[in-house]
């Protein structure tokens, strides 16, 4: 299995609306878009995203299919990753091997993450790649209509 990150093409919106809509993952991730079926609000904010310098966006590639993908944006100094990988490729090291590409891309640290605190997966995958947790926190979360803990993790090396 070949992970690799590439710029974001046109051609890969329709697959990321596809994998932001998944129920299950919606639930998962908690921090969503408002409405993550609206389709003109997810077009408008990638092409805000693709056209901010501040934001470094990547499309994970398995084996050559789009999965996912990967950024990290933000002020400097309190820049932050996330990352989306479609529910299909969970458990198989993905999202893990994305983000230690990204992480070698984006070199500047520190970086943060944040996590639904009780999203295990995403919390052991971001540790896998040197976050450590500093802080908890609570938010609304859209995909669950309602406040949630949160984790917030650093990468200082």
């Amino acid at each position: 299995m070949e992970v690799v990150l590439r710029e974001v093409h046109d051609s890969d919106l329709p697959v990321f609306f596809r994998h932001m809509n998944d129920p299950v993952a919606l639930r998962m991730a908690a921090f969503t878009p408002e409405d993550p079926a609206d389709r003109a609000g997810f077009d408008a904010r990638w092409a805000r995203l693709r056209a901010s310098p501040g934001v470094d966006a990547r499309t994970v590639l398995v084996d050559g299919d789009v999965v996912g993908s990967a950024a990290v944006y933000g002020e400097p100094g309190e820049r932050e990753v996330t990352y989306w990988i479609d529910r299909a490729y969970w458990g198989r090291g993905i999202a893990t091997a994305a983000l230690r590409i990204l992480l070698e891309e984006i070199p500047e640290r520190p970086l943060y993450a944040r996590a639904a605190a009780d999203n295990a997966g995403s919390r052991r995958v971001l540790e896998k790649c040197g976050f450590d947790q500093t802080a908890r926190a609570r938010g609304f979360a859209h995909a669950r209509g309602e406040e949630i803990d949160e984790v917030v993790l650093v990468l200082m090396a």
